[in-house]
């Protein structure tokens, strides 16, 4: 499936830069050719000479190299490949990318290419958590640029959070994961739920969950990602939006079915949204004050069932509607039962029990609940969970077309 795929590696300047020779090494394994564009900053970790060893091929770094130029045009390389690979992206590329700067060799094929990009950032905590950078990725996100990582850990700088590189093993899966879905999906539609609702009590408080939407949110990738027309309906969130989707932002669990009923049909449904099960029955129109410290009285009334409704027969019933179960106590039990209650094709029930890792964190362990049994995934990480679940539901709506 990858024995003919090419590769064009951009290696930008961060301390990570050492992993690309890992990457490269893996890559060449699975039969995958791979050509390098090293930065300046780049060629301050990392050497020319060791990636053209590994990747047996010319390493280009120059945007005005008449030798380069002649082998290899610049407009060329960037669409000599079928997929652009960008590890490290550091904040500095990620930020000329977005911006459509063309100022070096890399920059120049990244603006000048066709074909898909995938980039792995890295790059202090701080850096990754300024809001410029998240802005930055948004737009490249928005624009098709699909991502992965970083992950949490310890940093060279000392510091502790979120801006380690993934590992090149995740990014060799995600690159040959790649290869193999992308258009598995295609001529599909797919409608995703994702993150908390937020259910006022008053114009400053509300009702909410932890869920941060990163499952969710990875759902929708997955699904764009193999090709389907993607419609996220999302909750309040921090994420950016997912690359490829169209994305629907609501607060409440009403305006969340709404949105959903709009965005139909479809032909698959995933409700990964931790929808609040009530709201206020009457929101006060003012702030509430402690008034001698007396304690209001909330009144709650149900919210709207969306998986439900979802899964409720009709015309516009999804040909394959899957819920999420979130459980503290008796995960596949509850969840079985929560599947023929809610009338719905498939659950993947998790453990959000404290000190299970799951909302807000990177990793999941799933249970996938089918009328003909359960299958237990291993625990991996998100983005993992959701490419396999996407696969699932290729999987199962082209065996229902043949």
């Amino acid at each position: 499936m990858t024995s003919e795929k090419r590769v064009l590696l951009i290696i930008s300047g961060g301390i990570a830069a050492y992993k690309a020779l890992e990457l490269i090494r893996r890559l060449r394994e699975q039969t995958i050719k791979v050509r390098c564009i090293l930065t300046k900053a780049g060629a301050e970790f990392v050497t020319p000479l060791s990636l053209s060893a590994l990747s047996e091929d010319t390493v280009y770094g120059e945007l005005f190299s008449l030798t380069d130029e002649a082998a290899m045009g610049h407009i060329q390389l960037s669409r000599d490949a079928d997929l652009l690979v960008v590890a490290p992206a550091t904040a500095d590329i990620l930020a000329k990318m977005a911006q459509g700067r063309a100022d070096d060799l890399a920059t120049t094929a990244l603006l000048a290419t066709d074909k898909p990009v995938l980039v792995a950032p890295a790059m202090n905590v701080r850096m990754w958590e300024h809001a410029a950078t998240q802005d930055n990725l948004a737009t490249l996100r928005r624009r098709g640029v699909f991502s992965i990582g970083p992950t949490e850990g310890d940093m060279a700088c000392g510091e502790f959070g979120y801006g380690r590189l993934a590992e090149p093993g995740d990014i060799l899966n995600a690159i040959t994961g790649f290869f193999a879905d992308r258009g598995r999906l295609a001529g599909h539609r797919a409608l995703v739920t994702s993150g908390p609702t937020h259910e006022p009590i008053d114009p400053v408080r509300y009702i909410a969950n932890r869920s941060s939407g990163r499952q969710g949110h990875a759902v929708a990738e997955a699904l764009s990602r193999m090709g389907a027309e993607t419609t996220l309906v999302s909750g309040p969130s921090q994420l950016p939006d997912p690359a490829g989707t169209r994305v629907i932002k609501v607060e409440t669990a009403e305006q969340m079915l709404t949105a959903c009923r709009a965005a139909l049909p479809a032909d698959v449904a995933v409700c990964a949204a931790a929808v609040a099960d009530w709201r206020v029955d009457n929101a006060a129109a003012q702030k509430l004050k402690k008034d001698g410290g007396a304690v209001p009285q909330l009144s709650l009334t149900a919210n709207p069932d969306i998986l439900a409704s979802l899964s409720a027969n009709g015309n516009d019933r999804p040909r394959l509607v899957i819920g999420f179960a979130a459980e503290t106590q008796d995960v596949v039990e509850l969840a079985r039962a929560k599947r023929l209650r809610k009338g719905c094709d498939w659950i993947l029930a998790n453990d959000v029990s404290p000190g299970s890792g799951t909302f807000g964190g990177t990793d999941n362990l799933v249970h996938l609940i089918r009328a003909d049994g359960v299958e237990t995934w291993p625990r991996m990480s998100k983005n993992d969970v959701a490419t396999r679940l996407a696969r699932e539901v290729a999987q199962n709506l082209n065996d229902e077309q043949g």
